[in-house]
């Protein structure tokens, strides 16, 4: 009877160890599923915060001008004589008005003018540039379709990375309600730094809202009167290389010769 007794001791006692051996290796699976489901939701959401970012960024974020000092995203840094460099003078905007035109492609001209009393910095730089022929052959690089409508062009490199080797600013004559019309023209800039603008510029080709950052606005130093439906016709309805909303222009876009008086 002893015996008997003995036996169904241990039979109990194993069964409860294999019965609390299953019970540990169901809560680790149950703790290693919930850890992985906890992971694979912060996963998707920061993926989600990413994207959302992006999508602000992307769309809100006005013309980048990347010639600064320091380097700052998405530019590099500047070349190393820009920092010692001295922008021309305002006087040589003359404080007036000026017209002429700007080609693209030896046989599309925009006729333009440009507001010397308004942007004397901006004008000043766009004169002595054109004259220097500093614009002659450089491509404009960057068109985009969605979220703001301008066609970006002055970078001798034709990357976006390039300018004179003088920076200048603040910003001048930016629009206070951030709305810029159809055929405006500005100057690029760094994101959140006015002092950055050199050769590069923008053509609005429909009315954009790019909002202001630190530096506030972008200088708005003149206007496209005549060939912009031209334009639109022959390099903005070609979109970007690869579909893209933002990038370079799928049809070529160089300037070709600029004239003003």
């Amino acid at each position: 009877m002893a015996r008997s007794s003995s036996s169904s001791e241990r039979e109990a006692r194993e069964r409860l160890r294999r019965y609390q051996a299953r019970q540990t290796v169901h809560e680790s699976r149950v703790r290693r599923r919930l850890r992985d489901n906890i992971g694979a939701v912060i996963a998707l959401v920061a993926v989600a915060a990413v994207a959302t970012v992006g999508q602000i960024v992307y769309f809100t974020a006005g013309p980048g001008a990347p010639e600064p000092t320091p380097s700052a995203s998405p530019s590099p840094s500047a070349s190393p004589d820009a920092e010692g460099a001295q922008p021309p003078s305002p006087e040589v905007s003359e404080f007036r008005d000026w017209s002429g035109t700007l080609t693209l492609n030896e046989d599309l001209p925009l006729e333009i003018t440009l507001d010397g009393m308004a942007a004397p910095q901006a004008v000043a730089s766009f004169v002595q540039l054109t004259s220097d022929g500093f614009f002659d052959g450089t491509s404009c690089h960057r068109l985009t379709t969605e979220g703001i409508f301008v066609l970006q062009c002055g970078d001798p490199t034709g990357t976006g990375t390039g300018g004179p080797d003088y920076r200048f600013g603040p910003v001048e004559n930016a629009p206070e309600d951030d709305t810029y019309p159809v055929g405006t023209l500005a100057m690029a800039r760094q994101g959140g730094n006015g002092e950055s603008m050199g050769s590069q510029f923008f053509i609005v080709y429909e009315e954009s809202s790019i909002p202001s950052d630190a530096a506030g606005g972008y200088t708005v130093f003149g206007q496209v009167t005549g060939g912009l439906d031209i334009l639109i016709e022959q390099v903005v309805s070609a979109g970007v290389e690869g579909g893209a909303p933002d990038g370079r222009p799928a049809a070529p876009a160089t300037i070709t010769a600029i004239t003003i008086e």
